[in-house]
């Protein structure tokens, strides 16, 4: 671990307001720290089965850094996100990030079982080198709970075990299993995150090569087909949320769509509205419009940023949309797509800032405080 010293390892009693809340920060574990952690049931599957890459990731002029921010490869070794340290000095104290949100990476394996297991031992190595006293002696890092969403049962077990962790902020899940998250079958999880105030959070990510999120044209090329892909995937799993009436079961439930953009969720909206007027008597479960639903239960994350070259284009949609009532500023650090919270806000409507870039991070997950231990030459956004 790069250890830099500059502040003493205890928090400030002088406390200043959180300004930032960073809902995308990916941690990634050092081979040994986290083999100590795989349960029995999946060590054998994760040690000797490899998955390989179908999709070239194509970071533009960053290809020998692996889509990572050239600045975040520790100088002691190991890959970017490893090192709890350096994050701090680059998100917190020169981002002026108050709050990063912590979602690790993961495959995902053909078996359920091995699945959840990987996500235990995710979630322990976590909570001891991130979430620890010496981590996280500022008190800015906040947990995911990892899960399985093809393992329900499972999945609810895990969050019992985690839900009174006190850094624990929210649930994690992958976005490829079928069916869609409307189906009952996965109520199990909902019910576990409602019954802990926990918001259930998807972060798009690469499955086992068979739960690939594939057009009907088939599987794409490269990096940048498949982004665009995910947000087609996330609007399907939107539709069935609320169509299949998930909202209705689990009234409090909120779910956090992260890096699959969102200027698409307008147009799915007035789309969804339309259908809903039309064919109401096809829909019992619903007692309100679509877009409420989602106004209501459902965040996104500003990165990536899609903006024309008009950025009163993008001021009148976000307007249209009430994207303060939905969007959580987020980073994704500490890949080369990075969003600086200061670049960032330049591009949000003056009267949505306050609400994008930390109310409703506050709002929206657990235990994010609106006040933290104050840090000497930590910058501030504004």
């Amino acid at each position: 671990m790069t250890m830099i010293e500059t502040h003493e390892r205890v928090p400030s009693t002088e406390r200043v307001a959180v300004r930032v809340v960073d809902s995308d920060v990916h941690p990634v574990p050092r081979p040994a720290e986290f083999a100590e952690y795989i349960p029995d049931v999946a060590r054998k599957h994760y040690l000797n089965h490899k998955i390989g890459d179908t999709i070239n990731y194509d970071a533009p002029d960053y290809a020998h850094a692996k889509a990572m921010r050239v600045d975040t490869f520790p100088a002691g070794g190991g890959f970017p996100g490893s090192d709890p340290e350096l994050a701090f000095h680059q998100l917190i104290l020169g981002a002026g990030s108050d709050i990063g949100v912590l979602e690790p990476g993961g495959r995902n394996h053909f078996i359920p079982e091995v699945t959840q297991a990987l996500k235990i031992a995710t979630n322990h190595w976590l909570a001891n080198h991130w979430l620890d006293r010496t981590n996280n002696w500022h008190q800015r890092w906040r947990g995911s709970i990892c899960v399985a969403v093809e393992d329900p049962q499972g999945a609810a077990r895990e969050i019992e075990y985690w839900a009174g962790h006190e850094y624990m902020s929210q649930v994690l899940i992958n976005a490829e299993p079928r069916p869609a998250w409307g189906d009952p079958r996965y109520d199990p999880i909902w019910a576990a995150a409602v019954k802990h105030g926990l918001p259930v959070s998807c972060h798009l990510s690469r499955g086992y090569h068979e739960e690939l999120p594939a057009p009907p044209v088939g599987l794409p090329s490269y990096n940048h087909d498949f982004m665009v892909t995910y947000s087609m995937l996330a609007a399907n799993q939107v539709l069935s949320l609320v169509f299949d009436g998930t909202f209705e079961r689990f009234p409090t439930l909120k779910i956090v769509l992260v890096e699959h953009a969102f200027t698409w969720i307008l147009p799915l909206m007035w789309r969804m509205d339309a259908i809903y007027i039309a064919r109401r008597g096809d829909l019992p479960d619903l007692r309100r419009k679509p877009s409420e639903y989602v106004k209501d239960h459902i965040k996104f994350t500003t990165q990536p940023l899609d903006y024309p070259e008009d950025k009163l284009e993008l001021t009148r949609a976000m307007e249209w949309m009430e994207a303060d009532k939905i969007l959580l500023f987020s980073s994704d650090y500490p890949h080369w797509t990075y969003d600086d919270p200061r670049w960032l806000i330049k591009h949000l409507p003056d009267g949505m800032r306050m609400r994008i870039m930390h109310e409703n991070g506050i709002e929206t997950y657990l235990n994010v405080p609106r006040t933290v231990p104050k840090l000497d030459g930590q910058q501030f956004v504004y």
